[in-house]
This record gives structure tokens, C-alpha cells and sequence, in this order.
């Protein structure tokens, strides 16, 4: 027996992005998006039919905390005028004067789930149309099905309430309406079989519910099904201890990125639960060392008995692309090292077979495949970069020659700004023609010469409009890049990308990370052309744009065969070694984009201190070469600081620019609480939305930004990047800043 905890949904080809995105434009029906769903469905549970069971419910047309919300009937007030996919497809994108609900990570991912609002006035009503339609598709295709359903205690805790109530009043009334779906859904068979999903255990002890723990799986399993609680991403000790004392069936443990899980054995084994052993890596895309696997899977066996181990994946197969067999472009060597989401549950099956002892010839022939392609790993040219480990033989610079009071005052020397400088977070406009550009150079159908042609008039307009509207410090604009990860990716020795290894962001968006197979370095200068290009255009200052080390390892697949922290440096030197070129060559104000830095931080509270060493430590590396007179800039978009204002502090960048136009003043007042004294730039008006802002809307933000921090702190700025803009939107606001900002400094 093994089994997979879920299953990635936009299909091998997204199918379902574009059946989203054909619906959403009206140009198909409801009739034909169901219909693909259940194509895919159909598909995705035969690649699992040598499993124990299918996963039912894993699927979506959005996302799980979503259809979970639809199921209990947690419906906002302002859509319950809406019904059926109108409504579903509303609370995720926003219906005319009805905004949508917010999006955030699930946990330390990349995925992004639909946060559920939740109310004292809220009146549950159960729909579990759904689940009951894909049970009963499943059974009648022979299929034996495993219901896939987020936990109570993570829904609840990762929900938004919208009012005055407690947590105590708003879980009350959630418990009474996820029993009554509960109560709906043991109709379906004699003993259905549920997974509850409760990565919140991960996070460690919650006082808001973990007293509640035991009494509510207890009468959870008293329902009559056969009942598996799951964690992953971390380790759930505490809660594994509370869940052990329950009448639940099993429990599913992450050993991959739990290692602490191990220490809940003796507790399991007493209780006579059965194991879902998490030990297929769901959230990377390397091929598993299946001998190391089954040498857990026996260690485990020392203290359970072997009937109640079932090998399983480490959490949902979600976070990885679908299938390897598209990529017939990439390096075969290294095409070799990596195992997606199909081949996982091919890895899955052989070490179940493994351990039981029973491999028959062409499993075996696999295994030893399996043992070749890691020896294989370890030793490659590809992955060892002499050149690259020599550098960290010796001491790296890990910081600047001067304290920021002694580089700011050569800076507002040499440099020369205004009160209350002007300038944009980076990138312009992506236009329809700029982007077809790229893709037909990519494709080959045009020459080198057309394609630098098409981008140097991109940045000649760009700089050109620039110093028109007035902004004291310009940027190019950055048309070379599709992607402020992919461009540097591209670029660096150790990345390789696919062709189709898409994975799910949110709804019908898909990224495709890059892949980080070996040890990272700077070949060639990587924006230096394009930079110095656009400053020879003009006498303004020009700010060069890079990503930083934190950001492009966090967005990327990174190789497991080496610490993250390792990894990280690697790509630290590389941008460190661009910042020198480009202060060599008379850029003297550079922005180190750390968009990701956050997104990093572990679940446990006890770890967090290591990473922030670690990330804090990258960041400075690669800017640690930047000469006194040079500005550092960096970009954050968050919209809660209170608990990295201190690491913010560390980072010593000349200026920070943040996100604050929809959170008003307050995400300022902490710089201002703590007595942050390097300069920042709180972004004026909001990006993200196609509306222009008045100059006197714009006048109003910055004395309020005024009224929290002196003017010869701020910088005056946009709140994040304007490449989803258009020009019509992005012209007139950036001379309405402008203007505000010269009359403010009257």
C-alpha cells in the first residue's frame, strides 16, 4: 500500500489555465469547463490506480480553502447575492462593485490560497455537490476514493474575521457547519475514506485551539469514517501527541521536512495508528534516493510494526510540475536528476515494492537505475565548479566600508538630490509589441540585431519620458526581461530551465521556476549592456536593477544536495561581482530587489533566528563591494514589517522602497518606532489597480508621510514595479507625482 496526498490540477498541458481563461472571457461554457475538468480528473486518477486510492477533492478550479469556504457556505455578505460558478469565481477575482477576497502563501510556498472571510453574522448553508460528484465519478470508474479535505483547525486559523468576534465564537459556529458537511458526506459510502489536511499543527502550539484538538477528531471519528489527519512542511510533534490519544485511523508526517516527526515513533506505535510515511519530497523536483528512503522506511520499522507503515508523499504533488516527458530540450544528464509529479508516484510505488521485499525483475532494473543517477549526481562536472568552491576558501566581504551616516553624506554630495528625490521601483510597462519581441527573437525568427534594435528604442522612449515628466533618478525599464528571476537565472552557471515545468501560482496563473542543479556563478557581466546603454542617454542619474540572492533562491527549485544558506551565497557573489562592474562603470546608484526575502522564513518560531542569520548574511555579500559613494537601494513588497523590521534594520541598504498605499501610514509608523535612520521610499499610489491618482491625492500621501518621517528621509516613489500597467495609466500618474512632490517641496 501507498498512497499520494494529492495531485497536481492544471493538467500536462494547463489545460485547465486556458479552459479557465476561455470561460472567464465568455468564449466557452460552464458545460465545456466541466467537461475538461473532468477529462482531467479522469486522467489524473488513472496515474494513480496502482496506488492504494485516488485523491478525490484535491482537484479545483481555484483552490481548496475556497471550494472548502463554497462547501460550509462561507459566503461574504456582498456576494451572497451570486450563486453558483458566478459566486465561486466572484470571491476569488471580484465582481463588479464586489472586491475580491485577499490571496496569500500557503505557508512557506508558492502557491497562494483564497483567504475565507469569516463573520458572527454569517449563516451556514452545506453544498458538498462537489466532493459528492467527483466521489461518485471516481467509484464508477473503479477507482477507490480518498477524500481530500482541508482540516478544520487549519481552516479556521487561516481564515479572516471580518468583525468584532473572537476566535472562541467564529470556531463555535465553523465546527457546528463542518460537521453538518461531514454528516453529508458519510452518506457516500459505508466508510469513506477522508484525509484531513492540518498543516497549521506544523506552526507549533496555538493556544486559540489546541485544547480542542482531541475533542473534536474524537467526535470526527466517531462518525463512522476511516480518518486520516495530515501535516506537512514541518514537523507536528505536539499535535501528533494530542492526536495519538484520539480515535482516528492514521496519521500523515512529513520525514522530509520534518525530521523531528521521528521523535513522535514510540508515541504512534503505542497507539497502534497507522503511518503514513512522507518521504517522496512533494515540494522539489529531484529524483529521490530511494536506498536512503527505504533505510527510513526500516528505521521506522524498528519501532511500528511494517503493516502500519504506508509509504506516501511528503505533501501534495501541487508544488511540482507535472510530468518530465515534454522536456526534450534540456541537458539529458540533468534531465535525469529530476523526477516530477508522474514520476513521483513511479518512485512511491518502487519503494513500497522495495519494502515489502518483492521487486520483480524490471523493478529491480529500476532500482539499480535509481542508484546509478544519484552516484551519478554527486560526481558530475556539472554540478561541481571548482572555480566556484575555491572563492569560498576564503573569507567573504560581508560588509560595506562605512556606516550609512558616512556614506549618506558622500552620497547627498556626489549624487546631488533634491529634498524628497523622485524615482520608480524599476520596470515600465511589458507592452503586447515589446513582449512579442522577445518571443520571436526567442523563437528564432528574428535576428540578434532587430531584437537589440527593438530594445534600445524601448529604453530611448523610456528614459526619454522620464526626464520629461521630471524624475530625478531614471531606470531603463527593463524590456530585455521576461521575468525578474528567469532573466538572472538565464544567466548564471547552475541554473537550467523546462520547457513545461509549469506549477500552479494561483488559479489559471502558472509559474515555471527556475532549476538550481549546481554550484552558481557569474559568467559575463548581466546587465551592464542595457545599463550603460541607458545612462550614455542621459545626464540624470540611472539606478541599475538587479534581483537579489534571497529572492531568485526563493522563486527557484533549489538543489538538495547542498544547505540552502550554501546556495544562497553562491548566488550572493554572483550579484555581488555585477554590483562592481556596474559601480566601475558610472552607475553609482544600484536596487537589489529582495521581493521574496520574506516568503523564505520557516514555520517554527525556533528556526526563524538561523534563516534571517543566513538570508540577512546573502544580501549583504552581494552588496558588500558597493563602494561608499554608491546607493543601495532595495524593493520589499509586504504589508506587515513588525516582525523583520530589525533584519530590514541589519540589511543597511542606503534606501528602502516599500509597499504603503493601501495600508496608509501605519506600515511607516514602525520605521518610525524603531528610529529606522537609513532613507525610505513609501510607495505614493497603488500599482495595482488601473486608476490614475490626482496630484492633490498624491500632495495628501506625502504629508502624510510627512507627519511620520522627516523629508530628508523619504524618497518619493510609486509602490511597486509598473510593468502590468499600461501607459495611459502610467504617464499621467508619474507627472502627477512629480508635480505633487515639487509643489510640496515648494
Amino acid at each position: 500500500m501507498s498512497i499520494i496526498i494529492g495531485f497536481p490540477r492544471i493538467g500536462e498541458h494547463r489545460e485547465l489555465k486556458k479552459a479557465l481563461e476561455s470561460y472567464w472571457s465568455k468564449q466557452s461554457t460552464q458545460s465545456e469547463l466541466q467537461n475538461t475538468a473532468l477529462e482531467l480528473r479522469t486522467k489524473h486518477w488513472g496515474y494513480q490506480k496502482d496506488l492504494d486510492c485516488v485523491s478525490v477533492n484535491d482537484f479545483s478550479l481555484y483552490d481548496n480553502m475556497l471550494d472548502l469556504a463554497y462547501a460550509l457556505g462561507a459566503i461574504p455578505e456582498r456576494f451572497r447575492q451570486y450563486k453558483g460558478l458566478e459566486l465561486y469565481f466572484g470571491m476569488a477575482r471580484g465582481l463588479k462593485d464586489s472586491v475580491a477576497c485577499e490571496m496569500t502563501k500557503w505557508f512557506n510556498t508558492n502557491y497562494h490560497y483564497v483567504v475565507p472571510e469569516l463573520s458572527k453574522t454569517d449563516t451556514y448553508k452545506i453544498d458538498a455537490s462537489k466532493i459528492e460528484s467527483e466521489y461518485a465519478q471516481a467509484k464508477s470508474l473503479g477507482f477507490k476514493p480518498k477524500i481530500n479535505l482541508i482540516g478544520l483547525f487549519t481552516f479556521a486559523a487561516l481564515s479572516k474575521i471580518t468583525d468584532n468576534a473572537s476566535f472562541e465564537e467564529i470556531f463555535a459556529k465553523l465546527q457546528v457547519a463542518y460537521f453538518e458537511l461531514l454528516d453529508t458526506l458519510k452518506k457516500l459510502d459505508t466508510q469513506p475514506l477522508i484525509q484531513f489536511e492540518e498543516p497549521i499543527f506544523c506552526k507549533g502550539k496555538d493556544e486559540r485551539f489546541y485544547g480542542k484538538i482531541k475533542d473534536v477528531y474524537n467526535q470526527i471519528a466517531a462518525k463512522g469514517f476511516k480518518t486520516i489527519v495530515t501535516t506537512y512542511f514541518e514537523h507536528s510533534t505536539e499535535a501528533t501527541e494530542i492526536l495519538c490519544q484520539t480515535n482516528i485511523d492514521g496519521l500523515g508526517l512529513d520525514f522530509v521536512y520534518g525530521e523531528k516527526n521521528f521523535s513522535s515513533l514510540n508515541t504512534i506505535a503505542k497507539s497502534g495508528k497507522t503511518l503514513y510515511a512522507g518521504l517522496i519530497d512533494g515540494r522539489n523536483i529531484w529524483v529521490a534516493d530511494l536506498s536512503k528512503k527505504l533505510e527510513t522506511l526500516e528505521k521506522i520499522a524498528q519501532t511500528l510494526p511494517k503493516d502500519k507503515i504506508i509509504p506516501s508523499t511528503s505533501c501534495s504533488l501541487l508544488h511540482t510540475p507535472f510530468s518530465k516527458d515534454s522536456e526534450v530540450k534540456m541537458d539529458k544528464e540533468i534531465l535525469s536528476w529530476l523526477s516530477f509529479a508522474r514520476e513521483k508516484i513511479d518512485e512511491l510505488k518502487l519503494l513500497e515494492a522495495a519494502f515489502k521485499g518483492k521487486l520483480n525483475a524490471a523493478e529491480q532494473q529500476k532500482w539499480e537505475e535509481n542508484i546509478a543517477t544519484n552516484a551519478n549526481r554527486k560526481t558530475s562536472d556539472k554540478i561541481n565548479d571548482k572555480a566556484t568552491q575555491d572563492r569560498f576558501k576564503q573569507p567573504l566581504k560581508t560588509q560595506r566600508d562605512s556606516t550609512f551616516k558616512e556614506r549618506i553624506k558622500l552620497q547627498h554630495k556626489t549624487l546631488g538630490y533634491p529634498i524628497l528625490p523622485t524615482t520608480t521601483i524599476g520596470s515600465f510597462p511589458q507592452t503586447p509589441e515589446l513582449r512579442a519581441l522577445r518571443l520571436r527573437f526567442k523563437k528564432g525568427e528574428i535576428d540578434t540585431n532587430t531584437y537589440e534594435k527593438g530594445i534600445q528604442d524601448y529604453i530611448k522612449d523610456c528614459v526619454a519620458f522620464q526626464e520629461e515628466v521630471g524624475l530625478d533618478v531614471l531606470v531603463h525599464g527593463e524590456p530585455e526581461r521576461n521575468d525578474m528571476v528567469e532573466y538572472f537565472g538565464e544567466q548564471l552557471k547552475g541554473f537550467v530551465f523546462s520547457q513545461n515545468g509549469w506549477v500552479q501560482s494561483y488559479g489559471s496563473r502558472c509559474v515555471k521556476p527556475p532549476i538550481i542543479f549546481g554550484d552558481v556563478s557569474r559568467p559575463k557581466p548581466m546587465t551592464l549592456k542595457w545599463i550603460t546603454y541607458a545612462q550614455s542617454l542621459t545626464s540624470k542619474i540611472l539606478k541599475g536593477m538587479l534581483t537579489g540572492p534571497v529572492t531568485i533562491l526563493n522563486w527557484s527549485f533549489v538543489r538538495d544536495d547542498l544547505p540552502r544558506s550554501e546556495v544562497c551565497k553562491q548566488i550572493a557573489l554572483g550579484i555581488s561581482d555585477e554590483i562592481d562592474d556596474l559601480q566601475k562603470a558610472g552607475i553609482h546608484v544600484i536596487q537589489v530587489d529582495e521581493a521574496a526575502f520574506k516568503e523564505g522564513y520557516p514555520l517554527r518560531q525556533e528556526n526563524i533566528k538561523d534563516y534571517e542569520k543566513w538570508a540577512l548574511c546573502c544580501f549583504k555579500i552581494s552588496t558588500s563591494l558597493a563602494a561608499s559613494t554608491t546607493q543601495i537601494h532595495t524593493h520589499m513588497c509586504y504589508s506587515e514589517f513588525n516582525d523583520i523590521i530589525k533584519t530590514i534594520e541589519d540589511m543597511d541598504a542606503d534606501v528602502i522602497s516599500i509597499e504603503t498605499a493601501r495600508s496608509g501610514n501605519e506600515l511607516l509608523k514602525i520605521f518610525a518606532k524603531v528610529g529606522y535612520s537609513n532613507e525610505v521610499g513609501p510607495g505614493v499610489y497603488d500599482i495595482h489597480s488601473p486608476r490614475v491618482p490626482s496630484k492633490e491625492e498624491i500632495k495628501a500621501q506625502i504629508k502624510r508621510l510627512l507627519e511620520v518621517l522627516p523629508k530628508e528621509q523619504l524618497w518619493i516613489n510609486p509602490d511597486c514595479g509598473l510593468k502590468t500597467r499600461k501607459w495611459e495609466e502610467v504617464k499621467p500618474s508619474l507627472k502627477n507625482l512629480v508635480e505633487a512632490t515639487k509643489e510640496i517641496r515648494g
